[in-house]
């Protein structure tokens, strides 16, 4: 998701733009992160490959960590080898979740998952081998070109009247067209370091579901439960919006606007 609209994001204000997928890729393997290094000599890597499966991480955190951390770091050696700056996206989950106010960016980290333990490890490896490198954290992630809670809330709904959603977490859902946005904006200054950018405002699960249906036109009825009643692998933090303390902040529109925009974006791709 986030790849695609970075690609489109950076052509838009006139960068040019080498996009990887993961075939073409592995960031796990130094040798190639290298001879595609040394073929672009790129002025930025932005590198959006990451392991996303959070339940999956909790059997596999060797193989999580190997992409999240591992990978994150070789790619950030490479690029600083060729003197471009890192911009490496994180998570909301390299906390705990426990806080009663927002994280901010020198809130110190403690997650309580695989999928948290391997981002965290990411961060650490690209601030060691990168000097100039933004860090940039962000939560619940939507957008097209690939899996995620709207699109499986629609899903679910053309197929069940009523489905059930849990209330007791609460994050800010991110548009990755509003976020991409945001990444490519940091390449205009020398704020290195970690960042918070995420969707302005916070909700829960349940009421993020709400407003799907709500924007998208659905009659399909929202029931809210506890996240003790899911059979989930992975532990989820109860509480992690984000927040950033820095004088002069990026600041994302609120996630209602981000997920308006996402669906208009969803329609005409379907239309077309």
């Amino acid at each position: 998701m986030l790849g695609q609209d970075v690609v489109r994001a950076a052509e838009f204000v006139n960068h040019e733009v080498v996009g990887y997928a993961r075939a073409d890729l592995d960031i796990t393997d130094p040798r190639v992160v290298r001879r595609a290094m040394e073929a672009e000599r790129p002025d930025a890597v932005v590198n959006c490959a990451a392991w996303t499966d959070v339940d999956g991480a909790e059997a596999a955190e060797d193989d999580a960590t190997e992409v999240n951390g591992v990978g994150a770091g070789i790619v950030a050696a490479e690029a600083a080898g060729v003197g471009a700056v890192v911009v490496h996206p994180s998570t909301d989950y390299v906390f705990d979740g426990t806080a009663i106010r927002p994280y901010s960016e020198s809130d110190r980290p403690s997650p309580i998952q695989a999928y948290g333990r391997s981002k965290l490890a990411g961060e650490i490896e690209v601030a060691a081998a990168a000097e100039r490198h933004f860090i940039v954290r962000s939560s619940w992630l939507f957008g097209a070109g690939g899996d995620n809670f709207v699109e499986t809330m629609l899903k679910l709904a053309g197929d069940l009247q009523q489905i059930v959603v849990v209330r007791d977490q609460g994050g800010s859902p991110t548009y990755t067209g509003h976020l991409a946005d945001a990444l490519v904006r940091l390449l205009d200054g020398e704020a290195y370091g970690i960042h918070h950018i995420a969707g302005s405002d916070q909700c829960s699960w349940y009421e993020f579901a709400v407003e799907i249906f709500r924007q998208a036109g659905s009659d399909c009825q929202v029931m809210s439960s506890t996240s003790d009643t899911l059979d989930r692998k992975a532990p989820r933090p109860a509480f992690s919006v984000l927040v950033s303390e820095r004088e002069h902040p990026i600041l994302l529109p609120p996630w209602e606007e981000g997920l308006q925009a996402y669906l208009a974006e969803r329609a005409q791709v379907v239309s077309s």
